[in-house]
């Protein structure tokens, strides 16, 4: 058949382009390992001197090692032959046994420098991500688990560290031991030399072909364990709501299919660890047993001596721990390299809202103006052209359904969010342009959800204000009518409210969150729907306090009660994005609109309840 001729080809031509696949695959993986260990080099070269001297001592421990097989070859030439000898067998035993003993102790110091250096690191690094995930502005914390955060502080940090520890530790003793224990083997036995390293190609060539694999599953690996945090992390979190509904038993059989699944890709990892180990292992024993067969009838011919023969195996002996450390190496470095590329995630991303690049340096009075004001979360907006000017010294009350866009508002006000699209301004000032150390001290800016630390009631309501006072914190929680509730608690100010405020009821930490921002004294405060876990009464005490307190601030109330809206200068009724009602409380009454609506249908429900 005419075809049949150009087979051979056909198959050429596809066995060329396979291994041409094959190279740029394998290029491909180590420029990806280098590219994520790159951010590393500042770290490490931070700590050059550490390792330079742990490099030395490494030096001296193998020198001392290297020198024990040379001092057994001439302890064998002094039994054979003592006549020629320079010193006695026992003079050559003492010598092995001071060798190995300084050997030892030099192993410690080498172990102990670069060890404590990789702790150094780790720190550095610690200190350097969580700077970092501080700077980060809630877009980022939309989008991450913080389950996922913290296994990157636990486990991906541990990897890393390994890596610049103990993995950096065996790549300088494998470079020396391999380098001057190969030239030695060379002096004694250029041939034998040659055939005893024979096997170590094909062990490099399986290694290589390992590696790639233990990267990919490493950082599988790595992600399944983040998974298994933020499982573990969600389900204490939500201990109440899984007791209340009594889902104990899907909590577990839910962990119990993430905790599965990390461990199918740890046995993954472990069978590739347990190919390559055995490999790396029947590789020195090949290599023995051709020295062996190889070198024993060199002796017995006479052509080299019994001597030579024990060192050279001597030294092919120390290059079968190296040779099986390259496994475990090349395990550090793909698990090292898979978590440094999730370090990497949180060093090297940025912040949308940044520092200005020409700052202004400005009092802060409260004026807000929103023009053309848009904003999105993603592909859809949110906000949709909303202008609306608040002059300094004004109360602005916000309403609407929910989704309407009032947290997004308040937050785009505390420059929570980047403004991109329309201008907010303060002070007729674009809001981009302030610092945002200035910007947020003269705001004072209550959640919607009111996040207590696990401090006491006093450390919470300072939190607001460095160093500040018994007597301030106190004035504080007056005015958010807190104080009397305090003074019921044994320990007053000094109660720990436990993680997120969990000893406290939900307006006990409404509260409290009043008080923090109140102690800041700011020109601008934004209250996010901060009394819809008190009763009417504590809500009436708390907005008179504001009254009072906060004349000639700009404040802002998002409510879905209006009885705490109704002394606003100026209310808005924000449904789908856009402002669709303004005005005061007696005005929009008088429109008869969704406000109105609204009002008449809470006043009803509130009359409902009296009866």
């Amino acid at each position: 058949m005419p075809g049949n001729n150009d087979l051979p080809c056909h198959y050429a031509q596809a066995f060329h382009f396979h291994n041409i696949d094959v190279l740029l695959y394998k290029f491909t993986v180590i420029e990806l390992t280098i590219n994520q260990l790159a951010p590393l080099i500042p770290y490490l070269r931070s700590q050059w001197r550490s390792y330079l001297l742990g490099a030395l001592f490494l030096a001296g421990t193998s020198g001392f090692a290297l020198t024990i097989p040379w001092l057994l070859k001439l302890a064998v030439e002094s039994i054979q032959t003592p006549q020629h000898a320079s010193h006695s067998p026992a003079w050559y035993g003492g010598a092995i046994i001071a060798a190995a003993l300084l050997h030892g102790a030099i192993r410690v110091l080498s172990r102990t420098t670069l060890l404590h250096t990789a702790r150094r690191i780790e720190f550095t690094l610690r200190e350097a991500m969580y700077a970092r995930l501080l700077l980060l502005d809630l877009n980022f914390f939309n989008k991450e688990r913080t389950g996922d955060l913290i296994s990157r502080y636990a486990n991906d940090l541990t990897n890393v560290r390994m890596l610049v520890g103990f993995g950096v530790l065996n790549i300088i003793n494998t470079v020396i031991v391999y380098g001057a224990a190969l030239f030695l083997m060379i002096r004694l036995n250029p041939q034998l030399t040659l055939f005893a390293i024979l096997p170590f190609p094909v062990m490099i060539f399986v290694v290589k072909r390992i590696s790639a694999a233990m990267f990919r599953r490493s950082k599988r690996a790595q992600e399944e364990l983040a998974r298994l945090t933020n499982s573990v992390e969600e389900n204490i979190s939500a201990a109440a709501v899984i007791k209340a509904y009594c889902r104990e038993e899907t909590a577990i059989a839910s962990f119990a299919a993430v905790s599965n699944s990390y461990m199918a890709s740890n046995m993954k990892i472990a069978r590739l660890r347990g190919l390559m180990i055995p490999v790396m292992a029947a590789t020195g024993a090949l290599g023995t047993l051709i020295v062996l067969m190889m070198g024993g009838g060199r002796v017995a011919a006479g052509i080299m001596t019994l001597g030579d023969f024990v060192a050279f195996n001597g030294y092919l002996a120390m290059l079968i721990w190296p040779t099986i450390m390259m496994g475990w190496i090349l395990n550090l470095v793909q698990r090292g390299s898979a978590s440094m590329s999730r370090l990497n995630e949180i060093l090297q991303a940025q912040a949308e809202v940044s520092e200005p690049q020409y700052p202004t340096e400005e009092q802060i009075s409260g004026e807000i103006e929103l023009r053309n004001l848009s904003f999105s979360y993603g592909a859809a907006p949110l906000l949709h052209d909303i202008s609306l000017t608040i002059p300094a010294g004004c109360r602005l009350g916000i309403v609407g359904p929910v989704g309407a866009g009032k947290s997004t508002l308040v937050r785009l006000a505390a420059r929570l969010y980047q403004v991109t699209a329309g201008a907010l301004l303060i002070d007729g000032r674009d809001i981009n342009s302030y610092p945002l150390a200035a910007l947020r001290r003269a705001i004072g800016y209550v959640p919607q959800e009111s996040f207590l630390f696990s401090r006491s009631i006093g450390a919470n309501i300072a939190f607001g204000k460095e160093a500040a006072t018994e007597e301030e914190i106190r004035r504080a929680a007056l005015l958010a009518s807190l104080h009397g509730d305090v003074a019921r608690f044994p320990a007053g100010y000094a109660t720990m409210v436990g993680e997120r405020g969990i000893t406290l009821s939900g307006g006990q930490k409404q509260r409290t969150a009043i008080a923090r921002a109140l102690l800041k004294d700011p020109a601008i405060l934004i209250l996010d729907d901060p009394l819809s876990a008190v009763d009417a009464a504590t809500e009436e005490e708390i907005l008179q306090s504001l009254k009072t307190e906060c004349r000639g601030k700009t404040v802002i109330i998002v409510s879905h009660r209006l009885s705490a809206l109704r002394d606003c200068d100026t209310i808005i009724f924000l449904d789908n994005g856009r402002i669709v009602e303004q005005g005061s409380h007696g005005e929009l009454l008088q429109l008869r609109g969704r406000y109105a609506a609204l009002h008449h249908e809470q006043e009803l429900r509130a009359e409902m309840e009296r009866i």
